[in-house]
Formats: C-alpha cells, sequence, structure tokens
C-alpha cells in the first residue's frame, strides 16, 4: 500500500515537473508560429493552452503534448493573408468537426498503414526541420527590420550557453533524476545569464524584434468566447472547407504518428479516435474562443517523455502554467535566454533524430531504405502530411510490383485428360498481366481446370481477368471450369459464373475490393 501510494507521488511529481519544462519551451515557439500565421502572438499562446488542456484531458495518448504548430500555420498563413482572422477562426471550428467526425467514425486506426519505413523518415524529417528552425534564433534583427547572422562575443555567448545547456541535460540524469534535466538546465543557464550580465538575447528580446514593436509583451489575459464574424453563407463555406479539410488532414496525420511514435517510447497503446474526437474538440472551441487551432506537437512531446512525464497531469500542468506566465508571470519567463530554449530543443533533436536507420539503410531492401530519405527530404521541404502521402504511396506501389510478381501456376493432366492449373499468390490490380500471360488458351487440351484454392482473388481488375480469360477458352469451343472461388467471387463474374463449380464445404469465403456490391 505505502509503496503505491509513493509509486504515485513519485509520477504525480514527474508529471509535474516536466509539464514545467515544457511550458517553458512551449512559450517561444508558440509566438513563432502566430507570426508564421500572420496573427498576434496572444492568439498562438492561447490556441497552445486551449489545444494543450483539452487534448491533455481527453485525448487517447497520456503524455502526448500538443499546441500550435508550424504545420497548422503555414496552411493557415495564405488564409489569414486573403480573408483576414475572423475567417480563420471559422476554419479552425470547421478543421475541429471534421477531426471530431473522423474520431466517430474510427478512422483512426488507418494511421496502422504507415509503414515502419514511413515512420522513420518522419521522425528524421522533423528531427532536421526542429533542428533549421533553431537555427534562426543565432539571427539578429537590425532597426530597418533586415537580419543577418550573429557575430563577435555575441555568437560565441550564444554557443557558450547553448554548450552548457546541453551539458546539463546530458550529464545531469547520470547525478540523478529527482528533478528534469532540461529545467535544471534552463534555470541555471538563465541564472548564469542574468547573474554575469552576458550579452544573450531572451524571449522578449526576440519577441520585440520579430514584431518590430519595442513595447511588445507576454503578458495578456484569458481566451474570450465570440463567434466568428463572417456571413454564413455557401460562398463563406467555399472558401474555408479546403483550408479546413487539409488542416484537419495535417493535424491528424501528425497528431497520430506523434501518438505512435509516444507509443513506441513508452511501450504503452494509446487510442487513435478518442484522440481525433480530443484534437478536434480543441480546434472547434479554438475556432470560438479567438485560437489559431494545432495538433501535437513531437519536439514538446520529446521533451515531456524525456523528462519524465507519462500521465494526463504533464500535458495539464503544462497547458496551466502556459496560460499562469501569460497572467502573471511574464516578466519572469521573458528574462529567460533563447539561447536555453535553443539547447533543449538541440537535445529533443538528437534524441528525435533515428540515429539507427544509417546502419538499416545498408540492411533493410533498397525500396524501404529510398522511402526513408524520400520521407525525410519531402518532410523538410514541404510539409509533413504531403511527406507521409508521398511515403504511403511509394510503399504501396513498391508492395504491389512486388506481389504481381509473386503469381504462378503449377499445371498437371489429371486421368481423364483434363490439364488443371493450380493458380498460387494474390490476384488482383498489380498482378493481372502475369496472370494472364499463364495461361496458353490454343495449346491446352479441350477441358480445362483452374483452382483457385491457393490463391485469393482481391478486386475488380482479378474479377474483370477471369472473364477475360474464361472468354478466350469459350472462343476456342474449350470447356472451361473454375473451382474453389468465393461465394462474392462467383456473384461477380458476369461472362464466367456458369463455368465454376460450387463446392459448398472448401469453397473459401472472403471479401473483394470492389464497389459493385455497394
Amino acid at each position: 500500500m505505502f509503496e503505491l501510494v509513493s509509486k504515485l507521488q513519485y509520477h504525480l511529481r514527474s508529471d509535474l515537473l516536466s509539464g514545467l519544462t515544457v511550458a517553458l519551451a512551449l512559450v517561444p515557439e508558440a509566438v513563432a508560429f502566430a507570426f508564421v500565421a500572420g496573427v498576434d502572438p496572444l492568439v498562438g499562446l492561447h490556441a497552445a493552452f486551449l489545444v494543450g488542456i483539452i487534448t491533455a484531458v481527453l485525448g487517447g495518448r497520456p503524455g502526448m503534448i500538443s499546441g500550435a504548430t508550424g504545420a497548422i500555420a503555414v496552411v493557415l498563413v495564405a488564409l489569414v493573408s486573403e480573408h483576414g482572422v475572423e475567417y480563420m477562426l471559422a476554419a479552425v471550428a470547421l478543421m475541429g468537426l471534421i477531426q471530431i467526425a473522423a474520431g466517430i467514425f474510427r478512422l483512426g486506426k488507418f494511421i496502422r498503414m504507415v509503414p515502419h519505413s514511413v515512420m522513420l523518415g518522419f521522425v528524421n524529417g522533423l528531427a532536421i526541420v526542429i533542428f533549421l528552425a533553431q537555427l534562426g534564433q543565432f539571427k539578429v534583427r537590425d532597426a530597418t527590420g533586415e537580419t543577418s547572422w550573429m557575430e563577435g562575443s555575441q555568437l560565441y555567448t550564444m554557443l557558450g550557453l547553448v554548450a552548457v545547456t546541453m551539458a546539463i541535460i546530458h550529464f545531469l540524469p547520470k547525478l540523478t533524476k529527482v528533478v528534469p534535466s532540461s529545467l535544471v538546465a534552463i534555470v541555471a543557464v538563465t541564472a548564469a545569464a542574468i547573474g554575469l550580465n552576458l550579452d544573450a538575447p531572451n524571449i522578449v528580446d526576440y519577441l520585440r524584434s520579430m514584431s518590430g514593436n519595442p513595447a511588445a509583451s507576454l503578458a495578456g489575459g484569458l481566451p474570450s468566447f465570440s463567434i466568428p464574424s463572417v456571413p454564413f453563407t455557401l460562398e463563406t463555406l467555399m472558401i474555408i472547407l479546403p483550408y479546413s479539410i487539409v488542416l484537419a488532414a495535417v493535424g491528424l496525420i501528425e497528431s497520430l504518428l506523434t501518438l505512435t511514435l509516444v507509443d513506441e517510447l513508452t511501450e504503452t497503446r494509446g487510442r487513435g479516435n478518442r484522440e481525433c474526437v480530443a484534437q478536434g474538440t480543441a480546434n472547434l472551441a479554438c475556432g470560438f474562443l479567438n485560437a489559431m487551432g494545432g495538433c501535437a506537437m513531437i519536439g514538446q512531446s520529446m521533451i515531456n517523455i524525456q523528462s519524465g512525464g507519462r500521465g494526463r497531469a504533464s500535458g495539464i500542468t503544462a497547458a496551466l502554467a502556459l496560460m499562469a506566465f501569460v497572467l502573471v508571470g511574464s516578466q519572469w519567463i521573458e528574462i529567460i535566454p533563447v539561447a536555453a530554449l535553443v539547447g533543449v530543443m538541440f537535445m529533443v533533436v538528437i534524441g528525435t533524430f533515428a540515429w539507427s536507420s544509417f546502419n538499416a539503410m545498408f540492411k533493410v531492401p533498397r525500396s524501404d531504405a529510398f522511402v526513408i530519405v524520400l520521407v525525410s527530404a519531402v518532410t523538410v521541404v514541404t510539409d509533413l502530411a504531403l511527406a507521409v502521402f508521398v511515403g504511403v504511396i511509394v510503399s504501396a506501389l513498391v508492395f504491389a510490383w512486388k506481389h504481381a510478381k509473386v503469381i504462378h501456376v503449377v499445371t498437371e493432366i489429371d486421368a481423364r485428360g483434363s490439364k488443371i492449373y493450380s493458380l498460387r499468390g494474390p490476384l488482383f490490380f498489380g498482378s493481372v498481366a502475369n496472370f494472364r500471360e499463364l495461361f496458353h488458351a490454343k495449346d491446352d487440351p479441350d477441358d480445362v481446370i483452374i483452382d483457385f484454392q491457393h490463391a485469393r482473388v482481391s478486386d475488380h481488375s482479378a474479377i474483370e481477368a477471369i472473364d477475360s480469360l474464361a472468354e478466350r477458352y469459350l472462343a476456342l469451343g474449350k470447356q472451361l471450369h473454375l473451382r474453389h472461388l468465393s461465394p462474392e467471387c462467383r456473384s461477380l463474374l458476369k461472362k464466367a459464373g456458369n463455368l465454376v463449380e460450387v463446392n459448398v464445404i472448401e469453397d473459401p469465403v472472403y471479401h473483394v475490393a470492389t464497389d459493385e456490391l455497394a
């Protein structure tokens, strides 16, 4: 009993401390993504709070962190620039409804169709994206708005603080795991920067540089409810619907892939459909509470997991702490050196990148190695959703090509002089051409039997191929028998249906991928 209470107290302490660490790292990211989308920083901070707390409470993956993300911001920027913030809020609300529908109709299960090679490409590409995003912190903006790379002592100070942050995160867990090493690193580097009066830009410097407002601050209030000020017409729907569909797809793909990654790291199982509903609920709330929406964040989720966060309390703490910073603690957060947060994110990059994929490249099939590189490259150049789509499509085509070559026949002549073709392998759109080449109708005897006992008819292309083959034999005046076809196959055959020998006991039962019976 006492051991159970002790474990619960330990996990709760870990969740609270890791949540606080995540909240500190969330601030500059939410501000940066708000600028990417072309909205006020508070719109991004409110999104990080709303999406974070709602998914932490309702989501299907405890320990996963959600908030305002770059993937969502990149899609929103065109809508905001062309139609304004109110249309953005309407699109985010509709995005939430689509995601809720995806969860209700249990579409989250389709994440299982993402191959492991695509997952490796996803994490590697995302690690590169996170790394490249941090390089922007090594730039300074002058009075005219022009940016340039840091030089001299300022650059060396920045690099030194980043190195110290990474060293603390790496070595502290070897001494103690009582508190998250990332939190200790942020506090220690902040104290050193202030105590030594170092020339290191902090969060408020970053905010003012990005906004061009020398009086900019993180201070603000709670999200306020309002209905998006857009005409409720079909024209408005046609404007926001394409954006909402893309936003919903991007958000769910990134969230479900992050969920899968956290599952692997924690050796537990999340609930994808529940996460879809939670993400949708959060984005629906954002649409009516003046926030830009969001999804799961792999970088912040990795910080949370590495800091010991496993339960819902970590996500709740991160969201509440972030909101507390905005309401009452902005002056304390604004003094944190950007270098400390860059160091934390660099360690996330190191932990996220699948270094084992380098060895795997020489051990896995060339097609899988190609998919890993392709998905990583597309993630960096375009966006995550497109990269995953491309990876899945290429993997599916490779799979189809390989299995198209598997189909073959074993032939024999029975005692009655009939030639028996025993078909082996899957018959589907990819193997139809090879299937046709297996038969020599002109050279066959007058009585031919095709046995499908060791084959599987998968789609309507296969049905059409069987019909066409039967027509060839019938045109030559030869007798053809089709054995061991499923009842559904028999019902779909138009020309060869009367050639099937029905054996109720031995005939298989399976479904064919076709709309013919719908």
